[in-house]
Order: C-alpha cells, then structure tokens, then sequence
C-alpha cells in the first residue's frame, strides 16, 4: 500500500527579502503547514549531538506550525532501513536521515520512490566513487533531495595540527563504526595531516594509529582509550572521531581514572555540553563542532519540497556543505556557548524568513553560519 501525497501546484511570486529572500505565494490549494508532518531518523534523539538536533528541530517546527515525527535507530542497520518505512506509513510527505550509510539508502531510496515521499540525508553524503549505482540511484529519484554534510578530510587536518601546535607525536585513533561514510572521511584527514607534517618535519615525526572501534557508547569508548594506552606508553593524544559524543565521554572518563589529563591531550568532533570547563581543566584540547544546525538546513530543504517551492529533483542530487566550528581554549568556547548553547543560533522569525530562502540562498546561509555571525544578528 502506497502513503502517497500527491503535488500541489501553485503559482509563484518572488520578492526580494534581505539579501537573496525568494517570498512564496501559493495558491488555495496548497497544502498547509499544520497539515505538514516531517519525519526524522536520527541515530539517538537524546544523546549529546542528536539532543541538540532535536533541540533546534523542535523550535523550526514550532516556528513554522508543522509536525515532526522522531524515529531513533541506534545506527542498527535494520532499523535504519525500517524506520524510513515507519516514517513513511506514519504519515510523513518528507524524512530526514541520519545515520545512514550507502547501502543503506539504497532502501531508503526506494520507500521514498514507492510512497512518493520526500528523503534529504544529514551529516552523510553517499560517496561517489565508492557507490557509483546507489548514487545514481539517488540523482535519478525524483523524491530523494540530496544531502547537508561537512568536508570530513578538511575536519580531521584541523583537528590533527590542533594536536600537533600542542606538541603531540604519539596519536590514537578511535573510530566508531567501520565502513561509516562520515568516519572514513575524517579518518582520510587525520591521516593526510600527519603525512603533510611528516613530510616536512622529517626529524620530527608523529605516528598515529589504527583506529580502535568504540561503536557510539561511553563503555565502547572507554574501553578503546585504555587500549589504546596500554599499547602505547608514549601516548600523549587521542583523536575519539566521533559517534555522537559519547565516545568521547567515555574516552575522558578512561584518561581520567589513568591519572593522564592533561598530559593525554584529546580533540574530537561533537561539541560536550561541558566543553568550556573541559578546555579550561584540560581534559580537552580542542574540538570542532556547533554543527547540529546541519539537520535544520536538511529539514528546510524538506519542507520546501513539500510546499512544492522546491522541485524537479530527478536528474539532480544537491551536494549541500555546512561549515564546522573549531576550539581549542575556553575564549574560544565562551562565544560559542552564548549563542549555540544558551540560546539557538537563529530566532523563530529567522527560521521563518529561512523557510522562504531558494536552495541558493539557503545555501549562503548556512555557509556563513559561524559565532560572529549568530553574534552579529543577536545585535549584541
């Protein structure tokens, strides 16, 4: 049985609104927004990335007078692959995903052809080369949008020479989930920052390992640090990749109890909700995140395709970028936590102007995403 919702057509008028504002008018027959449910499938809803996802979700719904249905599925893949049709016969005309990886949305793909719903990925992008079928698969669908993700590679460099301008030579590497686009991205840049510095500091080398894998738990975590500094006496940083934060933690707690803060310099991707207090006591050395606006720019892709402001998808597969942020002492976090953690970035009149945005200028948006920015539009 097919949950299909069928297009609307509507007639368009475009206004200009601050820089590059497209302004919709839509016709009688245009579905409304309290009718709107948006589906979300999201590895853990609760834990400390994907609370703050849900976090800002929950306010652009509020916002913008649309449901939001959360499906959480743990990165099982099964579960990923059934929480698409969950989401589906639940009503949902557009869902949002992550984690997901390739083969996984080659299901994904084809409940959203087979129930004519609309499917964005966040934080994930399917690869290219590695997946040529499933990536065709996606540009041909006419329901499957694209993806809003980082550049991983870049990511992993910056967070090596963090390490590497603290003086660290001796580099563990904790991964979470083997073959995890998102993960192989990253693990691409630690490698090709130390390689770059090994290759001109040849009297100065810094070695790092292979990847221990600690799923997305505190315990897997935990138990990958204390391998490996067993493994390494010299060990004098860790790189816990990412998984949700709570690897991290887990990592953290291991170095604690080994006595070893501050001596271990650890950097990571997922901001703690401490991070500030770890920067200062020195249980972090750095960390690149305030990313969890990546979903809300998949959500607003999602629902103008839903309003039928956004169309045309078959033949297209938008390759949307959102940029990470980087700290590495408490200054650096202070004007993060004023405006990403205390507040939300954006005001619930500005994810309504955001809502009205075309992909370009969508895109432009999230481009200049940053703490000056959020600072500068607070008017403090």
């Amino acid at each position: 049985m097919k949950f299909a919702f069928r297009k609307l057509t509507f007639a368009c008028a475009c206004t200009i609104l601050g820089a590059a504002m497209a302004s919709v008018s839509t016709s009688a027959n245009a579905i409304e927004n309290k009718d709107i449910k948006i589906g979300v499938s999201i590895w853990s809803s609760t834990d400390v990335l994907g609370s703050d996802c849900k976090r800002v979700l929950d306010e652009a719904a509020k916002a913008l007078g649309v449901q939001v249905q959360y499906v959480d599925q743990g990165h099982v893949s099964e579960k990923v692959t059934a929480s698409v049709e969950q989401l589906a016969a639940a009503g949902c005309q557009g869902i949002i995903i992550c984690n997901s990886s390739d083969t996984e949305m080659t299901s994904a793909i084809k409940t959203a052809n087979d129930n004519e719903v609309y499917l964005t990925q966040f934080f994930r992008i399917i690869n290219k080369e590695h997946s040529p079928d499933i990536y065709k698969m996606a540009t041909d669908s006419p329901y499957y949008i694209g993806a809003v993700h980082e550049n991983e590679p870049e990511n992993g460099e910056k967070l090596v020479q963090i390490l590497i301008d603290k003086g660290c030579r001796n580099i563990g590497l904790i991964g979470w989930e083997q073959g995890d686009a998102t993960w192989l991205g990253r693990w691409q840049g630690y490698k090709a920052g130390v390689e770059k510095w090994n290759k001109a500091h040849p009297n100065d080398q810094v070695k790092l390992s292979e990847p221990q894998y600690a799923g997305t738990s505190s315990e897997g975590g935990s138990k990958a640090a204390e391998a490996l500094m067993a493994a390494n006496p010299k060990l004098d940083a860790l790189i816990p990749a990412g998984g949700g934060g709570d690897p991290l933690q887990g990592a953290i707690a291991a170095v604690e109890r080994a006595g070893k803060t501050g001596k271990i310099h650890i950097v990571s991707t997922d901001f703690l909700p401490d991070l500030g207090k770890r920067l200062e006591n020195g249980s972090m050395a750095g960390e690149s995140g305030g990313h969890y606006c990546d979903p809300l720019f998949a959500f607003m892709m999602t629902y103008n395709a839903i309003k039928g402001n956004y169309k045309d998808f078959a033949g297209k597969f938008v390759d949307f970028k959102f940029p990470y942020l980087y700290v590495s002492s408490p200054k650096d976090y202070s004007g993060y936590e004023e405006y990403f953690v205390k507040q939300l970035p954006y005001t619930d009149k500005e994810l309504v102007d955001m809502s009205k945005l075309d992909m370009n200028a969508l895109q432009a948006t999230a481009s200049k995403l940053s703490i000056e920015d959020a600072k500068a539009r607070s008017g403090k």
